[in-house]
């Protein structure tokens, strides 16, 4: 007989919030226009535009985080333009050259503990202007950051301010992936809110795949007009959804009552039992991150072990021996799952 495993594989492993299922439901059968022209694309739009502080923000509604990512930055630079991101960030690793085949240019960073800072960028900029043939040279047009990062640490709202400041000096655009930004906001070590990344960013956009939806990712625009005629970039790159209720559903939900903001409250407090539980039975980790994705260095015989009982993501080799495995909570793990995993990673 065999034992169904556990998951903390990833955090999109379950379905979508029950709230949103039930209004899913309740909604089915109701007539609405298409392409995000209806009423509940509308309402989540005013309720996204209120929890950010941004009155005059554009906000726009797609499936997925690399589609998402390909369409903003292929929208956002020029052609000979390309984008900065930490070494490890997902447009640099793991959209499968997206944003190359969009005729733009990953230019990466070394991270550090997963994030870039202002002092490399601006680093990266002025070596590249000192070279005499950077005219024939991909140009840095846009800076792109994750909150929380690939490795689940967070950006400051000083390191924010930082690397804002030096893109308005460089004249580069700053774009935040905040596909798991539900579990940055919950998190206590967080001080970056909605509204800080409205003020400093030019384009984010709020995770839903990741964070409750069924799918969906809202693209914040906080300046009118900064990305001209995005609609017709989002139907250019296959990326508009007919049925564009779907979408704007989920997302009237998610800012009901203050719901986004607080979905990813279990996620991390899941997170950090697992973490303190790793250390008390003397887990070397990997990375120390506050958020929702945990990386212990196991024993390559371990790790096997593990994975007869446990769905988790391999990360990275890390000597011969030993490997780095990704751990990942969500909205919807229950305390059920968290013991069985404790009780396995300590019979190992």
């Amino acid at each position: 007989m065999t034992t169904e495993k556990i998951s903390f594989a990833s955090d999109y492993m379950e379905g979508a919030h029950p709230a949103i299922m039930q209004q899913l439901a309740a909604t089915n059968l109701l007539k609405s226009p298409g392409y995000g022209t209806d009423a509940f694309t509308e309402s989540a739009k005013k309720k996204i535009r209120a929890a950010c502080q941004c009155p005059d923000a554009e906000i726009y509604f797609l499936v997925g985080g690399t589609q998402t990512n390909a369409t903003v930055i292929s929208a956002v630079l020029k052609a000979y333009e390309g984008v900065i991101a930490a070494d490890t960030g997902h447009v640099s690793l793991h959209e499968a050259g997206a944003i190359e085949a969009g005729g733009h240019k990953v230019l990466p960073l070394p991270q550090h503990m997963g994030k870039i800072s202002a002092e490399d960028i601006a680093q990266y900029v002025q070596d590249f202007y000192a070279d005499g043939n950077h005219e024939h040279m991909v140009f840095p047009g846009m800076v792109y950051i994750s909150q929380p990062t690939e490795y689940g640490t967070l950006y400051s709202k000083k390191e924010l301010q930082a690397i804002h400041d030096v893109c308005q000096k460089e004249h580069l655009s700053l774009y935040v992936d905040g596909a798991r930004l539900a579990y940055a906001l919950a998190c206590p070590e967080n001080d970056v809110t909605l509204a800080d990344l409205a003020a400093l960013c030019d384009v984010f956009y709020i995770g839903g795949t990741k964070c409750g939806a069924l799918f969906g990712e809202a693209v914040v625009i906080p300046k009118k007009g900064y990305i001209p005629h995005f609609f017709t970039y989002i139907k250019q790159q296959g990326a508009l959804l007919a049925k564009g209720r779907l979408l704007g559903i989920q997302f009237d939900v998610l800012f009901t009552d203050g719901l986004y903001e607080t979905i990813g409250l279990s996620a991390i407090k899941a997170a950090q039992r697992i973490r303190e539980t790793l250390i008390q039975e003397g887990y070397a980790l990997y990375i120390e991150a506050p958020t929702n994705q945990i990386f212990p260095i196991l024993k390559n015989e371990d790790m096997e072990t593990l994975s007869q009982q446990v769905e988790f993501s391999f990360w990275e080799t890390y000597d011969a021996y030993h490997t780095v495995v990704r751990l990942a909570t969500d909205w919807a793990t229950t305390d059920e799952d968290v013991e069985k995993l404790l009780s396995i990673l300590k019979a190992l």
